[in-house]
């Protein structure tokens, strides 16, 4: 489509405008900039994003916020990172102790020597993420150097208490299946409870 197949808006400045329930169709934003606005149940499809920056808010408060007893977006994080220190890290790296202090095991562990279980700690978004991240690289690290009949081979048995527990071995391919689950799984719940949480709101 040609310019003049279009209403020549550029430049154009939209503010404190209800929009609500408004369509958008074939409509180039190129360049614009969006402040302080909702993107609410907002659908998108067909759409061609690149190069763009989205900062978003939510209420810190609310990262630490239960639904129903569950564990709050800051804790799913946590748990996150700490599944995959103990499936990669300990299992298939060998690591004995591979968790850090803020690393959150499932509320029905018990008392483990060297593994860490503060559900009551309040780490920052960025504290969070930043135990998230360095988990996912050891997790790509690993996949990224393994060959496909790695997968069916086994790991040593494990060293030292912990989770899984000291002389246990599992085949590679399960190790890392499991990861899978976890984040599958708890990606499925936090999305569920935010979305609670965002009615609250």
């Amino acid at each position: 489509m040609t310019d003049s197949d279009f209403t020549d808006l550029r430049g154009k400045e939209f503010e404190r405008t209800e929009m609500t329930g408004a369509r958008f169709t074939t409509v180039s934003v190129n360049g614009a900039t969006f402040r302080a606005c909702e993107l609410k149940q907002v659908v998108m499809r067909g759409v061609e994003i690149v190069d763009t920056t989205i900062d978003g808010e939510i209420p810190p408060e609310m990262l630490h916020e239960s639904v129903d007893g569950e564990w709050s977006l800051i804790q799913t994080l946590r748990h996150l990172a700490f599944a995959t220190e103990s499936w990669v890290g300990r299992c298939i790296l060998g690591d004995p102790s591979p968790w850090h202090p803020l690393s959150l095991p499932w509320d029905q562990m018990g008392h483990r020597p060297g593994v860490p279980h503060d559900r009551d700690a309040r780490p920052s978004l960025d504290e969070a993420l930043a135990l998230r991240l360095e988990a996912m690289a050891m997790m790509r690290r690993v996949v990224d150097g393994l060959a496909d009949e790695q997968l069916d081979s086994r790991t040593e048995p494990l060293v030292g208490p912990g989770w899984p527990d000291e002389g246990d071995t599992f085949p590679v391919r399960e190790c890392l299946l499991i990861v899978l689950n976890e984040e599958w799984w708890h990606r499925m719940y936090a999305q569920r409870d935010l979305a609670v949480l965002e009615e609250r709101d």
